[in-house]
């Protein structure tokens, strides 16, 4: 797999300089090593290196000093200070015990202190906190070249040589705004080129529905580089004399019309219900009670997403009766190129775990109405479409049986589908919402375009933040073409979106932030 990283013609260097083996002081040993994740612009400390220094039994060694070179960082510039931090035996970086003071960034960082080493395992971590200018197209880059003990100099081994980070934003983080908890995004670029990301504001908690949540709303003019001040867009307040956490809101989706500018989002409202949750047992009943059936919502934006209309709740026209629960995909649709916009959508057609479908709804006169298909996928739910070479329409779902991805194809906008050659055995997950997005762009002034998909790429966990590319309308996903984010734990929930002819944008639950948001070129995706 390819990890998001590049060739460093500094290393070479830096081998003959240093050695890069483990130079033994009187037993005591090193290695560092830079784990996949993005350093975000926003977040107080970015852990870059890891330094462990093993010490043997019946040993009293002090730790004096550590030095790092930051050659193969693209601009220092992008860099506001670094420190170095103790985190005992503890793998995780913890600010709470400083190595000396913070320090300017520099090609070369050296840290000075008095630290006095236990026998065992003994982590440091250097960090940093990027500038609000740092660039996206950017890489930071570290490694120790020497620590001195009072057993004597060590240059420690370096296990990830060729590892940089990328520069990404905290788009949201815990207590944000006094929120707990952000979760589910959906991202979607406007005709005016305006990034919008949707997203649950988990206001006290971090669980899902029934509780009080709102949908609130990021907004960047500038390709993602800044965001403005989040609004929220949707919001029920205490309706029918509840609680706001009897009046919650989640799962937000996102369209928007690229012929009139206009933009949909939808999400799913329970009423009353505390304690239940809309995908369980009776969280949502059949029919169209409210305070019974959860609720299908829409609002809209006619002005590039300043300002938003009220909720218009649209489930007695969109829902069948017998249905138990019908919701949005929190993912963005799309637009065909006669103007019918496609929105991926999901629901319960009864009262067992695996009585769920994924499908598609469309509109033909820009969203004054909608037409449900007919289930796509069954025992899936969350899903996001793109449109194929030929016309057909592909779904690509969170899957219930397998730790597969469902991938199904239409060609009547949702009236039969089809099982595609590679559904349930190709693309894996850890069971997790996942995003499809079809690119275009022009190569050597050829029109061209691949498909991108991003989720948590394991079977077992939310790890291993992936973005995938396929140049065969998803027939195969070349490994040589997988561009690893983060290989930490987080949620997951990725969304991708088109910034531009040249870039593509993602947001994503990853292991540095609630919301991370991280931006590429195309280029940089199709030519590895």
């Amino acid at each position: 797999m390819t990890i998001g990283v590049r060739p460093l013609p500094f290393v070479s260097s830096l081998f003959f300089a240093f050695g890069w083996s483990s130079i033994v002081a009187a037993g005591v040993t090193a290695t560092v090593s830079q784990p996949v994740h993005p350093l975000l612009i926003r977040n107080e400390h970015g852990p870059m290196l890891q330094i462990t220094i093993d010490v043997p039994e019946g040993r009293e060694v002090v730790a004096e000093e550590f030095t790092f070179a930051l050659i193969g960082t693209d601009s220092l510039a992008d860099l506001e200070f670094l420190e170095l931090f103790s985190t005992g035996e503890m793998p995780e970086l913890s600010v709470d015990l400083p190595f000396g003071p913070s320090s300017a960034p520099a090609s070369i960082v050296s840290f000075r202190s008095s630290f006095s080493l236990k026998a065992g395992q003994n982590v440091f971590w250097l960090s940093c906190r990027l500038k609000s200018s740092a660039s996206y197209s950017h890489r930071v880059d570290a490694t120790c070249t020497k620590i001195v003990t009072s057993a004597g100099n060590i240059t420690p081994r370096d296990l990830s040589i060729g590892v940089s980070h990328r520069i990404g934003m905290a788009l949201r983080r815990h207590n944000d705004d006094g929120v707990h908890t952000y979760r589910i995004p959906a991202l979607a670029t406007s005709p005016r080129g305006t990034l919008l990301a949707v997203y649950d504001m988990r206001r006290s908690m971090g669980r899902d529905l029934q509780e009080n949540i709102d949908i609130g709303l990021s907004r960047s003019t500038d390709g993602g580089q800044t965001w403005e001040p989040v609004k929220v867009i949707m919001d029920m307040g205490t309706y029918g004399g509840l609680g706001q956490e009897q009046n919650g809101c989640s799962d937000p989706g996102i369209i928007v019309d690229n012929q009139t500018g206009k933009i949909f989002c939808f999400a799913v409202w329970m009423n009353g219900k505390p304690g239940k949750h809309q995908w369980t047992d009776d969280g949502s009943e059949p029919g169209f009670e409210i305070g019974k059936a959860a609720q299908f919502l829409m609002v809209t934006s006619e002005d590039d997403g300043v300002t938003w209309s009220k909720p218009e709740n649209l489930t007695r026209t969109l829902k069948q009766k017998s249905w138990w629960l019908f919701a949005p995909s929190p993912q963005q649709g799309i637009n065909l190129p006669d103007g019918t916009l496609v929105m991926p959508v999901q629901g319960r057609t009864g009262r067992e775990p695996l009585e769920t479908f994924a499908t598609i709804m469309t509109s033909t006169d820009h969203g004054e109405t909608w037409k449900i298909g007919n289930t796509g996928y069954a025992g899936g739910n969350e899903c996001q479409a793109a449109q194929l070479t030929d016309g057909s329409i592909m779904l690509n779902v969170r899957n219930d049986h397998e730790r597969f991805r469902a991938v199904v194809v239409t060609k009547d906008l949702g009236e039969t589908w089809t099982a595609h050659s590679t559904s349930q055995k190709t693309l894996i997950e850890p069971n997790c919402n996942g995003s499809l997005r079809r690119i275009d762009f022009s190569d050597r002034g050829e029109k061209k375009s691949v498909l991108l998909f991003a989720n948590p790429h394991s079977q077992k966990s939310r790890t291993h933040h992936t973005i995938q590319v396929s140049f065969d309308d998803g027939m195969t996903w070349p490994e040589s073409h997988h561009l690893l984010l983060d290989e930490g734990r987080g949620a997951g929930y990725p969304s991708i979106t088109q910034i531009d002819d040249d870039h593509v944008g993602v947001v994503y639950e990853g292991s540095q932030s609630h919301l991370v948001f991280e931006k590429f070129t195309i280029d940089e995706l199709i030519h590895r």
